[in-house]
Protein backbone atom coordinates (compact mmCIF):
# COMPACT_ATOMS: atom_id res chain seq x y z
CA UNK A 1 0.00 0.00 0.00
CA UNK A 2 1.18 3.61 -1.17
CA UNK A 3 2.22 5.59 2.10
CA UNK A 4 0.14 8.77 1.85
CA UNK A 5 1.59 12.39 2.21
CA UNK A 6 1.11 14.55 5.23
CA UNK A 7 -0.31 17.60 3.98
CA UNK A 8 -2.73 14.79 1.99
CA UNK A 9 -4.13 12.91 4.22
CA UNK A 10 -4.93 16.22 6.15
CA UNK A 11 -6.38 17.88 4.03
CA UNK A 12 -8.65 14.49 3.77
CA UNK A 13 -9.40 14.38 7.25
CA UNK A 14 -9.41 17.75 8.84
CA UNK A 15 -9.90 20.23 6.54
CA UNK A 16 -12.68 19.26 3.69
CA UNK A 17 -14.64 19.10 7.17
CA UNK A 18 -13.81 21.96 8.37
CA UNK A 19 -14.64 23.81 5.49
CA UNK A 20 -18.05 21.85 4.69
CA UNK A 21 -19.44 23.63 7.96
CA UNK A 22 -17.71 26.92 7.80
CA UNK A 23 -19.16 27.59 4.12
CA UNK A 24 -22.20 25.61 4.39
CA UNK A 25 -20.76 23.36 1.48
CA UNK A 26 -23.34 20.22 0.78
CA UNK A 27 -21.45 18.14 -1.22
CA UNK A 28 -18.11 16.51 -0.11
CA UNK A 29 -17.09 16.70 -4.22
CA UNK A 30 -17.48 20.79 -4.09
CA UNK A 31 -15.15 21.25 -1.33
CA UNK A 32 -12.36 24.01 -2.86
CA UNK A 33 -8.57 21.88 -3.10
CA UNK A 34 -5.60 22.70 -4.82
CA UNK A 35 -5.32 21.16 -8.42
CA UNK A 36 -1.64 22.12 -9.44
CA UNK A 37 1.32 23.88 -8.24
CA UNK A 38 3.19 25.59 -10.85
CA UNK A 39 7.13 26.16 -10.34
CA UNK A 40 8.79 29.14 -12.67
CA UNK A 41 12.31 30.57 -12.68
CA UNK A 42 14.07 32.66 -15.10
CA UNK A 43 17.28 31.76 -16.57
CA UNK A 44 17.72 34.81 -18.89
CA UNK A 45 21.21 35.32 -18.34
CA UNK A 46 21.89 31.56 -19.51
CA UNK A 47 22.01 33.30 -23.05
CA UNK A 48 25.58 33.90 -22.57
CA UNK A 49 26.41 30.91 -20.39
CA UNK A 50 24.39 27.38 -21.49
CA UNK A 51 26.32 26.01 -18.16
CA UNK A 52 24.02 28.38 -16.36
CA UNK A 53 21.00 26.48 -17.96
CA UNK A 54 21.99 23.45 -17.15
CA UNK A 55 22.75 24.03 -13.70
CA UNK A 56 19.25 25.47 -12.78
CA UNK A 57 17.46 23.36 -14.54
CA UNK A 58 19.26 20.68 -11.75
CA UNK A 59 18.25 22.93 -9.07
CA UNK A 60 14.78 23.05 -9.69
CA UNK A 61 14.35 19.30 -10.36
CA UNK A 62 16.11 18.83 -7.08
CA UNK A 63 13.65 21.38 -5.56
CA UNK A 64 10.50 20.04 -6.92
CA UNK A 65 10.84 16.22 -7.77
CA UNK A 66 10.35 17.16 -11.15
CA UNK A 67 11.96 17.53 -14.56
CA UNK A 68 11.24 21.28 -15.51
CA UNK A 69 10.55 21.97 -18.83
CA UNK A 70 12.46 25.00 -20.90
CA UNK A 71 10.12 28.13 -21.54
CA UNK A 72 11.15 30.12 -24.60
CA UNK A 73 10.78 34.04 -24.98
CA UNK A 74 7.81 34.71 -27.34
CA UNK A 75 8.94 38.09 -28.77
CA UNK A 76 12.41 39.12 -29.21
CA UNK A 77 13.67 42.62 -27.10
CA UNK A 78 16.96 44.08 -28.12
CA UNK A 79 17.78 45.97 -25.23
CA UNK A 80 18.21 42.49 -23.42
CA UNK A 81 19.79 40.41 -26.52
CA UNK A 82 16.78 38.39 -26.38
CA UNK A 83 15.44 36.86 -29.57
CA UNK A 84 12.40 35.03 -29.88
CA UNK A 85 12.34 31.11 -29.48
CA UNK A 86 15.69 31.61 -26.99
CA UNK A 87 14.86 29.79 -24.04
CA UNK A 88 13.99 32.31 -21.12
CA UNK A 89 13.25 30.02 -18.36
CA UNK A 90 12.13 26.92 -16.71
CA UNK A 91 8.48 25.52 -15.54
CA UNK A 92 7.33 22.71 -13.41
CA UNK A 93 3.55 21.88 -12.82
CA UNK A 94 3.03 19.82 -9.87
CA UNK A 95 -0.20 17.69 -9.34
CA UNK A 96 -1.25 14.74 -6.57
CA UNK A 97 1.45 13.93 -4.44
CA UNK A 98 4.23 15.71 -5.51
CA UNK A 99 2.56 18.42 -5.23
CA UNK A 100 1.67 17.81 -1.16
CA UNK A 101 5.07 17.41 -0.32
CA UNK A 102 5.92 20.49 -2.24
CA UNK A 103 3.64 22.61 -0.50
CA UNK A 104 4.30 20.96 2.95
CA UNK A 105 8.13 21.84 2.72
CA UNK A 106 7.19 25.13 1.05
CA UNK A 107 4.90 25.83 4.49
CA UNK A 108 6.77 24.46 7.13
CA UNK A 109 10.86 24.69 6.09
CA UNK A 110 11.05 27.04 3.13
CA UNK A 111 9.02 30.00 4.17
CA UNK A 112 10.07 29.95 8.13
CA UNK A 113 13.79 30.29 6.66
CA UNK A 114 13.62 33.71 4.86
CA UNK A 115 14.98 36.38 6.25
CA UNK A 116 13.07 38.59 8.28
CA UNK A 117 9.65 36.23 7.42
CA UNK A 118 6.47 37.65 9.18
CA UNK A 119 4.12 36.12 6.79
CA UNK A 120 2.90 35.98 3.32
CA UNK A 121 0.97 38.96 1.85
CA UNK A 122 -2.81 38.35 1.87
CA UNK A 123 -2.79 40.91 -1.19
CA UNK A 124 -1.60 37.70 -3.72
CA UNK A 125 -4.62 36.76 -4.53
CA UNK A 126 -5.56 36.80 -8.40
CA UNK A 127 -9.55 37.06 -9.00
CA UNK A 128 -9.98 33.28 -9.72
CA UNK A 129 -8.55 32.34 -6.43
CA UNK A 130 -5.22 31.32 -6.97
CA UNK A 131 -2.36 32.90 -5.09
CA UNK A 132 1.40 34.03 -6.52
CA UNK A 133 4.46 33.95 -4.30
CA UNK A 134 7.83 35.02 -5.18
CA UNK A 135 10.93 33.86 -3.82
CA UNK A 136 13.96 35.60 -4.12
CA UNK A 137 16.37 33.12 -3.59
CA UNK A 138 16.25 29.37 -4.21
CA UNK A 139 18.96 28.97 -2.13
CA UNK A 140 16.26 28.44 0.99
CA UNK A 141 15.25 25.19 -0.66
CA UNK A 142 17.86 22.67 1.24
CA UNK A 143 18.17 20.88 -1.70
CA UNK A 144 20.36 23.39 -3.26
CA UNK A 145 24.29 23.02 -2.74
CA UNK A 146 24.84 27.42 -2.46
CA UNK A 147 28.44 26.20 -3.56
CA UNK A 148 27.68 24.86 -7.18
CA UNK A 149 24.98 27.51 -8.10
CA UNK A 150 24.24 31.11 -7.76
CA UNK A 151 20.95 32.49 -5.88
CA UNK A 152 17.99 32.48 -8.67
CA UNK A 153 14.36 33.59 -7.72
CA UNK A 154 11.34 31.64 -8.55
CA UNK A 155 7.66 32.25 -8.43
CA UNK A 156 4.94 29.60 -7.03
CA UNK A 157 1.53 29.74 -7.99
CA UNK A 158 -1.03 27.82 -6.05
CA UNK A 159 -4.29 26.99 -8.31
CA UNK A 160 -7.16 26.10 -6.56
CA UNK A 161 -10.68 24.60 -7.03
CA UNK A 162 -12.42 27.99 -6.31
CA UNK A 163 -13.23 31.42 -7.53
CA UNK A 164 -13.42 32.60 -3.88
CA UNK A 165 -10.70 34.29 -2.51
CA UNK A 166 -11.82 34.40 0.86
CA UNK A 167 -12.43 30.33 0.81
CA UNK A 168 -9.10 29.82 -1.28
CA UNK A 169 -7.47 31.90 1.90
CA UNK A 170 -9.47 29.65 4.50
CA UNK A 171 -8.49 26.42 2.43
CA UNK A 172 -4.21 27.41 2.24
CA UNK A 173 -4.77 28.65 5.74
CA UNK A 174 -5.58 25.39 7.26
CA UNK A 175 -2.73 23.78 5.07
CA UNK A 176 -0.65 25.81 6.75
CA UNK A 177 0.43 28.60 4.63
CA UNK A 178 2.28 31.10 6.97
CA UNK A 179 -0.27 34.63 6.15
CA UNK A 180 0.77 37.81 7.48
CA UNK A 181 -1.20 38.89 10.50
CA UNK A 182 -3.96 41.43 9.62
CA UNK A 183 -3.40 44.66 11.57
CA UNK A 184 -6.49 45.95 12.76
CA UNK A 185 -7.56 50.01 12.54
CA UNK A 186 -8.57 50.43 16.31
CA UNK A 187 -6.29 53.31 16.84
CA UNK A 188 -8.24 55.54 14.15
Amino acid sequence: MKKKMRLKEKYENKIVEKLLKEFKINNKMAVPKVEKVIVNMGVGDAIKDKGIMEQARKDIAAITGQLPTTRAAKVSVASFSVREGMPVGLKVTLRGDRMYTFLDKLFSVVLPRLRDFRGVSIKSFDKNGNYSLGIEESTVFPEVDLSKTKPRGLEVTIVTSTDDNKIAKALLSYLGMPFEKEISDDNS
